[in-house]
């Protein structure tokens, strides 16, 4: 490096030197936007002209030099400083991902406002403020910038060189890596039941402790619960647990369960684990550290697949090679006085693996919004409304708002849609069929859903 600015400006990575092999055409071609709804346009403006095709081979060098060779000795020289110029004069909107990566981890106000100024240059706004990065990236989500060519081996640089053990979770599958950020927190990659030991993440509990509702002594009628029931067995999962821990693996009723719990998203579910295809073990689910449009990214720890949190299916990995989808049990999210006394058999998890904590995200971190970006969110309904999702069984996705639904369901009156109908349980909602079986719905908020669910229906509507 020729020389480094101020060491606010340093970058805090491992770094390591990674040689990227990037074939991409010569030229560039026009690329006419899709249209966009009225309601992005309105909040976000229009995009900027987007090429198409390979980048040149000066484009390449800058891209390497900026964002990969960066990363050997950790400050910002004169090198990464003229490839950052040669960058914002190639005109083309497709790198701010890669600019929006690297600032995820930047630290330093001179580093940041250089690539906030680049990112602006770009996409023809100004992004210089306190959150570049989250307005940044919230506007290439809402326009739907396409990604570079090559932009995975790029971002896997970036990546893993912060956290050496993402090395397995960043690789080709059905999964859009534009839309993956950092969480602030890393990777939870502890081998089955072995939770007891700390970890500087966020810590699955498996096969967590229980006692009756009689010995719970410790919780308040009013504390929010998640309950499950498989197979005439009842459980509780206390929220103040859940936002610590975030990941359960557990069995109930006989069935083995992974149960993720999105604080971002105020969505709990559960998964089932066995009684898979023949040939593939149960998946342990743990947290990674990833986001994707503020929605936790899980994986299975034994083989590293990537799973969609929040439908269920493994997107990278072996598991995604033998096309694995995961069942749902249906999540009622109620309090616990409501729900122990409709089901005083219940067990509940023991207070200890709170581990003193009692965040309440929901109320506090979370009550003004996400945090995180999650680009253009569907105007039916505010950001952070509750809804109950389920699936039909034609596969149409749709929403119930929670509040209207219980007005409504206290009222004697119906809900339905197609083969699905709302049921009061236990204070709280679930979706059955025709024959009163459960169909594995559970609570979100509005815009987690909406955007994992862009054509579901809403009800009422």
């Amino acid at each position: 490096m020729a020389s480094s600015i101020s060491s606010q400006s340093r970058i805090l990575l491992i770094a390591s030197l990674v040689t990227l092999s990037l074939f991409w055409f010569d030229t560039l071609q026009a690329q006419e936007a899709v249209p966009l709804p009225d309601y992005v346009v309105e909040q976000y403006g229009k995009p900027p002209a987007i090429p198409e095709g390979p980048l040149s081979e000066e484009l390449q060098s800058a891209v390497q030099v900026a964002f990969v060779d960066s990363m050997v000795d950790p400050s910002w020289g004169d090198d990464q400083t003229l490839a950052l110029i040669e960058i914002v004069e190639s005109k083309d909107p497709r790198i701010v991902w890669i600019i929006s990566d690297l600032m995820r981890f930047a630290t330093g106000r001179d580093l940041n406002a250089r690539l906030a100024s680049a990112a602006s240059d770009l996409l023809g706004k100004n992004f210089q403020n306190a959150n570049s990065w989250g307005v940044v990236t919230d506007h290439l989500i809402a326009w739907d910038i396409p990604a570079p060519p090559d932009y995975l081996r790029v971002k896997r640089a970036i990546f893993t060189n912060i956290v050496p053990g993402w090395d397995r979770i960043f690789v080709e599958g059905d999964i859009d890596w534009r839309l993956v950020s950092w969480g602030g927190v890393l990777i939870d990659d502890r081998a089955y039941d072995t939770t007891d030991e700390a970890c500087n993440c966020i810590p699955a509990a498996d096969n967590p402790e229980v006692s009756s509702a009689e010995d719970a002594t410790w919780l308040k009628d009013d504390d929010i619960v998640f309950g499950i029931e498989v197979n005439g067995e009842y459980r509780a999962y206390p929220r103040r647990i859940m936002e610590v821990r975030e990941m359960v693996n557990d069995t109930l009723g006989g069935r083995d369960l992974g149960i993720p719990y999105c604080t971002l998203c105020g969505s709990a579910q559960a998964y089932f684990t066995d009684q898979l295809p023949e040939g593939i073990d149960r998946p342990i689910l743990r947290t990674s550290g990833l986001l994707i449009r503020s929605n936790k990214v899980m994986y299975d720890v034994n083989t590293f697949s990537v799973f969609d949190t929040f439908l269920g299916d493994a997107v990278t990995g072996p598991l995604a090679e033998k096309n694995l989808q995961l069942k749902q049990a249906t999540v009622i999210t109620t309090d616990w006085g409501t729900w122990k006394k409709e089901h005083p058999e219940t067990t509940v998890l023991v207070e200890s693996l709170a581990l003193g904590r009692d965040p309440d995200f929901r109320n506090g971190r979370d009550a003004n919004g996400p945090i995180f970006p999650v680009g253009n969110v569907d105007p039916r309904l505010p950001v952070h409304e509750d809804i109950i999702g389920a699936i039909t069984a034609s596969g149409k996705p749709v929403a119930f708002q929670r509040s209207k639904a219980l007005v409504a369901l206290k009222n004697g009156d119906e809900i339905t849609y197609g083969n699905m109908r709302l049921v009061l349980d236990a204070g709280g909602i679930r979706v059955v069929d025709a024959d009163g079986s459960a169909l594995g719905s559970h609570q979100a908020f509005w815009f987690a859903w909406s955007q994992f669910h862009p054509q579901t229906a809403l009800w009422p509507e």
